[in-house]
């Protein structure tokens, strides 16, 4: 079981067909968490909620992004999401994963490996995204 940090294969085909609109009032993308026991990669196709981490203020399908609306910056496009916690949990997780809620079926967005599992205890559990830049945004068309 491993978790492999990759954008979804199928994500990069979706783009091309306009599945996803990453705009504001565009679709709703959602981040899940997920235990050391779950198997995601480039493969992964879908949300699933097989080996999806459990916890006190942790529900499944996870905590709503809110989305940075998508610019450019010399030849690559890009978007990113501000920092999402959630509050007051106790929860361990090993990785995530981003999907989009309004398409049907709950296409994968991207997977990502936190190294190690990371605990919060009664205390705030937060994924904190980089900088919504060419260089460092979570997705990114270069």
């Amino acid at each position: 079981m491993a978790i492999t940090q990759a954008m979804c294969t199928s994500f990069k085909k979706q783009l091309l067909q306009a599945q996803h609109n990453f705009s504001t009032g565009g679709n709703v993308f959602k981040l899940a968490l997920y235990t050391s026991s779950a198997t995601m990669s480039a493969a992964t196709t879908a949300y699933s909620t097989s080996q999806e981490a459990t916890g006190t203020n942790y529900t499944a399908k996870g905590g709503t992004l809110t989305k940075v609306e998508p610019t450019s910056s010399g030849t690559t496009g890009f978007t990113d999401f501000a920092d999402l916690t959630f509050g007051t949990a106790t929860i361990t997780a090993r990785g995530c994963m981003i999907f989009n809620e309004t398409t049907t079926g709950d296409p994968a967005v991207a997977v990502f490996d936190f190294g190690a599992n990371k605990t919060s205890t009664a205390g705030s559990f937060t994924i904190t995204f980089p900088t919504a830049s060419s260089g460092a945004a979570v997705i990114r068309i270069a």
